[in-house]
Parts: C-alpha cells; sequence; structure tokens
C-alpha cells in the first residue's frame, strides 16, 4: 500500500505531493510530455525521501559535523556547514529547503521545463531556462499570510532558492524576526540562512517575549534545552529598530560572503531589507525586492 499522497489539482497544472510532515506543490511549464515526464520523476522521488531522511534522523538532529549517508541528508548538511562556525545548527535547519531541491533536480533531469518550481510549506527551490522569471510574494506573518512585498526573479539573476523563517512558522525559532525571507542560490542554503537571520533578529532577556524550551514542547526535537521563542508583546519602535538592526548585521555578513542574495526582515509592522534590492526599476535592479 502506497503511504504517501499524489494528486493533480483540480487546475490541472499543479501537482501536490503529502507524506507525513512534507507537503509539495509544484508546477512546471514546458511542453505537456515534458511536464508528465517530470511530474513522475518527483512522484517517484518522493516516494523514498522521508524514508530516506528518518533513517539518519538522530544524526541530522546533532550539531553539523558528521556527514550523512543519504543525498538530502548530503544537502542539509553541506547547505548548514558554512553557518557552524562558531554557532550551534544542525542539518535539520535546511530540511525543507533540501527536499525541495532535491525533488527539483529530480524533474529537471527526467525532462527540459522552461520553469519549475517545488514550494514546501513556503521553502522553495526554482528552475528558470534562460529568458523566464517569477514574481514572488513576501508575507509577514507565515501563521495569517499577507503580503508586505514581491520580489522580481529573472533567469540571470541566480537565485534558485527562496525561504522563510520566524518565531510564527512551522519549525521552532530562537529570535523573535515574524518572518525573514532569503534569495540564495539554492533553496538548501536559502532555508539555512532564513533560519540564521531569524534566530539573531532578537532581544535578549526582553519582558516581553515569552520563551521555553524546545525540549519541552517537543521532546524530539535538534534544538533540545535551548530556549525558542513563543511569543512576542508588543515592541516600542526604538526596541524594534535595535532587534532588526541585530539581524541586518548578521544578514549583511551572510551577502557579504556570498552566502546571501537578498534578504527582507519582518517584525511587528517594520521591514528591513539588504542585499540587491535598493533599486525598483527592473532596468536597473536585477533583483528588487519591494517593501
Amino acid at each position: 500500500m502506497t503511504r504517501y499522497q499524489a494528486q493533480l489539482l483540480a487546475d490541472g497544472k499543479r501537482l501536490h505531493l503529502h507524506d507525513g510532515p512534507i507537503d509539495l506543490l509544484i508546477e512546471a511549464k514546458g511542453d505537456a510530455s515534458a511536464v508528465r515526464a517530470a511530474y513522475g520523476a518527483a512522484e517517484l522521488r518522493f516516494a523514498t525521501i522521508l524514508d530516506e531522511l528518518c533513517a539518519e534522523l538522530s544524526l541530522l538532529r546533532q550539531a553539523t559535523s558528521v556527514r550523512p549517508e543519504g543525498i538530502t541528508a548530503q544537502l542539509m548538511w553541506r547547505a548548514t556547514l558554512p553557518f557552524a562556525r562558531g554557532r550551534f545548527i544542525t542539518p535539520m535547519a535546511a530540511v525543507a529547503g533540501s527536499v525541495a531541491e532535491e525533488i527539483l533536480a529530480a524533474m529537471t533531469e527526467a525532462a527540459h521545463l522552461a520553469r519549475a518550481y517545488v514550494n514546501n510549506g513556503g521553502d522553495i527551490a526554482l528552475h528558470l531556462a534562460p529568458g523566464s522569471s517569477f514574481r514572488i510574494g513576501l508575507v509577514d506573518r507565515p501563521d495569517q499570510p499577507s503580503l508586505f512585498g514581491t520580489a522580481e526573479i529573472g533567469e540571470e539573476d541566480g537565485v534558485r532558492g527562496i525561504a522563510t523563517s520566524g518565531w510564527r512558522g512551522r519549525s521552532f525559532s530562537l529570535g523573535i524576526a515574524d518572518a525573514v525571507t532569503v534569495l540564495a542560490e539554492t533553496a538548501s542554503h536559502a532555508d539555512a540562512a532564513a533560519t540564521i537571520i531569524a534566530n539573531d533578529v532578537d532581544l535578549p532577556g526582553h519582558a516581553a517575549i515569552a520563551r521555553a524550551r524546545a525540549c519541552d514542547i517537543q521532546p524530539d526535537n535538534d534544538l533540545k534545552e535551548r530556549e525558542v521563542t513563543r511569543g512576542v508583546g508588543a515592541l516600542s519602535k526604538d526596541e524594534i529598530d535595535r532587534a532588526l538592526t541585530r539581524g541586518c548585521r548578521t544578514a549583511q555578513r551572510l551577502v557579504a560572503e556570498g552566502l546571501v542574495i537578498a534578504a527582507a526582515l519582518h517584525l511587528q509592522g517594520e521591514t528591513r531589507t539588504v542585499g540587491h534590492y535598493r533599486a525598483r526599476n527592473r532596468e536597473t535592479a536585477r533583483i528588487a525586492i519591494y517593501a
């Protein structure tokens, strides 16, 4: 009996794949035969990916150090290695982006596509043929999505991964950002970078921030006894600015190191953008984040 679920949505264009915690929305553009081949390859690869990750789950929940065996697990490991110097991070910080990246790779190996995306709960792997582009929306709260900006991404920009992290999202966060959206060269790197930047949007010790040990909420998570954010009260404009400034310093360093192309940081109605975003005119800006 097949455990995972796969179905073409009512629009006849998008494929939905679901297995346990993994929920993918996929769309490919190209010849009809190429799209069918890509979707078939996506489903075939998806059928085994969760079992592969579960086989090494205990290792993936440890601080990034020992190289795992599985293909997707290795994507996670490689994506988090650059962030492991001097701070705690596990390969699980890149799990959603890595799964999206691996499924997209199976699709593009099976067929020639004009463009495609694999969206894993907001962490997105992109394929863009020459001359193609995407317009993406940026949300301020993953739990109550509403757009606070958009980004134009062209094939020439080099962006192939988008990820969002924050304390309101699916995973635990050490920081207080409502949302940090990162554009990077791969989905796995975007996922890891968004986690790191969102962790650094913070006001340590602030009385309005409720925290709890991760292990008290979810005993088998990778953060263990580290305190994660559970609630953020109203902050003053100065406090919001200080928290965002902390995160922006991290984002700017990652841009300088070539690990991030651009990032948008959002906290209680305020937004900061970092990277190649300044010009709003598509003729003068390869990547434009509108906020």
